[in-house]
């Protein structure tokens, strides 16, 4: 398990690098409800008081799972995944194989980039595609069009019966741009967390609980008073200096369901400005915790604090076996909520195989058999029916100094503001980003940045609009 843990993070902060981090921000990936300190507390006052609800979702969820099961299906199913661990390809399998005996699953591992390369060929040329692949949010967008993947709300699959157990920000970011069509099936969650070193924070004097501090940042002065104390005392509060406001468009998306831009607005100004201070005051090092000066950073005490998707925590564990107790997780700064990764099980239409492609699908993603081994790797579940378990809920992790994780970052995933996907989203992202950085450097006003930078998104991709605006017509 070690191994597949290891290998899920590291794509994940690849992917994040590679996306997002380039200039140095968070990710650019997820997604506009705010996490205030009232909303957060009426969260936590409804998760309290709500308990039948819970119970509810749990019957419902495992009712609607357990009803399709069907162990007469049979066929063979083949699986390209980016996730290379043989020992939990045999477990998931040996688990199937319990519900579905008669289906043959065939995995098949392909590294990430070569897998989202050759499904994205052999679609097109409308042949030698799996029954069934594992595809990474930010990759998606090239199989949204075209007809290429199955529309899992059609009758024959009926994925609709779910909808109600995963959070709307999971629901809505596997469909299509106009919201008819589910092209995936919604699988893990991953909203962005702040890990924090308690210890140094107490030392300090500054808010060290969890809960306090959490409410404490979502105040912008009160996070800049807090940085200043720490960059005092040779340490930083963030890792990129352009952060705050890539954030916020993460949240947010580029586009509309109507391929409207929608990161222009005074939101958009003031989280520049914001991001601003931070360049200004140097509370960043514009660099990864988890690169190699990172690593020294964090071992020296020097970054006690950033912002990182739900499978921080193991990264850190992994990386930092010996601040193991040190670390806590709390909420974003900012009233922020941003979905930071996440993948989905999608069959492309080609598949000779559905029904049984299907079956396993939806075993995968909706099981407690399966979740109980993908918890193993990291990867946090959104369903109900699963996140309502006591065996889940009351998780502690003893490296977060037995805080109750699991039950934050469900609360957090509930709150993810809907965004959409487009592939015009990654030839978009180098243009927002230059024009965030000469903001910075040039200290150019911030609205005229905002207004300058779609201007030169709209001119430099109004081709590639156009041409995605007639697919969607089709």
């Amino acid at each position: 398990m070690k191994k597949v843990a290891s290998t899920f993070i590291f794509m994940l902060a690849l992917i994040m690098l590679i996306t997002a981090c380039s200039s140095g921000a968070g990710t650019k990936t997820n997604n506009v409800a705010e996490n205030t300190p009232a909303n957060t507390e009426a969260a936590g006052n409804e998760a309290a008081t709500n308990e039948p609800a819970a119970e509810n979702a749990e019957a419902e969820g495992d009712a609607a799972a357990k009803s399709t099961i069907d162990p007469s299906i049979s066929g063979e199913v083949t699986l390209w995944t980016f996730l290379d661990n043989k020992e939990n390809d045999a477990a998931l399998t040996k688990a199937f194989n319990e519900a579905y005996p008669n289906i043959k699953l065939k995995v098949i591992f392909v590294p990430f980039g070569d897998l989202h390369d050759k499904l994205q060929t052999t679609l097109a040329a409308g042949k030698g595609a799996p029954d069934v692949a594992l595809v990474e949010q930010g990759q998606f967008p090239r199989y949204s069009t075209g007809n290429v993947l199955e529309d899992l709300l059609q009758p024959q699959y009926d994925a609709g019966k779910y909808q109600s157990l995963v959070s709307e920000y999971n629901w809505n970011r596997w469909s299509s741009i106009d919201g008819s069509k589910l092209l995936g099936m919604p699988w893990d969650v991953t909203p962005a967390v702040t890990y924090y070193r308690a210890d140094i924070f107490e030392e300090l004097g500054l808010p060290s609980d969890p809960a306090e501090l959490g409410e404490y940042i979502q105040d912008p002065d009160n996070f800049f008073t807090l940085a200043q104390t720490l960059k005092a005392n040779g340490k930083y509060a963030m890792e990129w200096r352009d952060s705050p406001v890539h954030w916020l468009g993460d949240s947010i998306g580029y586009y509309d369901s109507e391929m409207n831009w929608v990161r222009n607005s005074e939101e958009f100004v003031k989280f520049l400005d914001i991001s601003k201070q931070v360049n200004q005051l140097k509370i960043a090092p514009h660099d990864g915790i988890f690169s190699d000066k990172g690593k020294q950073r964090v071992k020296k005490g020097e970054s006690p604090m950033f912002v990182v998707g739900s499978w921080g925590a193991r990264g850190l564990a992994e990386n930092f076996p010996d601040l193991a107790g040190k670390w806590r997780a709390t909420t974003m700064p900012f009233g922020l909520n941003v979905g930071m990764g996440g993948s989905t099980f999608v069959i492309p239409s080609q598949s000779q195989n559905k029904e049984a492609a299907w079956a396993f699908t939806e075993f995968v993603t909706t099981s407690e058999a399966a979740w109980k081994l993908w918890i193993e790797e990291s990867v946090q579940p959104d369903y109900k029916h699963i996140t309502s378990q006591d065996w889940y809920i009351n998780h502690t992790n003893p490296y977060l100094g037995d805080q109750e994780d699991y039950k934050l970052y469900t609360e957090l995933a509930a709150l993810l503001p809907v965004r959409r996907y487009t592939r015009l989203d990654g030839m978009a992202w180098p243009i927002w980003l230059e024009g965030v950085l000469a903001a910075l450097d040039k200290n150019v006003d911030s609205k005229t940045a905002i207004q300058q930078t779609q201007e030169n998104v709209e001119n430099k991709l109004k081709a590639e609009k156009e041409k995605l605006l007639k697919e969607l017509q089709q």
